[in-house]
């Protein structure tokens, strides 16, 4: 996909926001969303798998399990304010993909580190990485 998906305003807007909401489904449909830290390059959406606590595996995360199962995922980045004349949000829909290597990854982990000082302390790459592939955007409100 091209950076001209997004609007700048949108792009500023992912990349200046901290947390979005990830939704992943089951081959029949059956959905789970979980809050999840990324970096955006301008083109494609990064996620890890970081080593914060986690109840289950790795390999047994329902986001993991979901997405070889189904890749079509679903990235809410918003914006909430009591005066609502501040509201807005970016949705990116598209496909993901689970990577565990390549020079595309190590990037992916420099931009991650870069936003979020945590990850410099964490061993990322012996982890997945989850890479969102954008085929449409939407968004609303004062995303500018």
């Amino acid at each position: 996909m091209s950076a001209s998906l997004f609007t700048p305003e949108q792009a500023r807007f992912l990349t200046s926001r901290r947390v979005g909401r990830l939704a992943t489904a089951t081959a029949d449909g059956r959905p789970h969303v979980v809050p999840v830290c990324y970096a955006f390059d301008g083109t494609l959406l990064y996620t890890p798998i970081d080593e914060k606590p986690k109840r289950v595996g790795v390999g047994e995360l329902r986001r993991i399990r979901n997405l070889r199962e189904n890749p079509r995922v679903s990235l809410v980045v918003d914006d909430y304010d009591e005066d609502w004349s501040k509201l807005g949000f970016v949705i990116v829909q598209g496909r993901a993909e689970i990577v565990e290597r390549g020079d595309e990854r190590n990037e992916a982990l420099a931009l991650l580190r870069e936003k979020y000082p945590q990850y410099r302390a964490m061993a990322l790459e012996e982890r997945p990485l989850l890479v969102i592939e954008p085929e449409s955007v939407a968004a609303w409100g004062r995303v500018g």
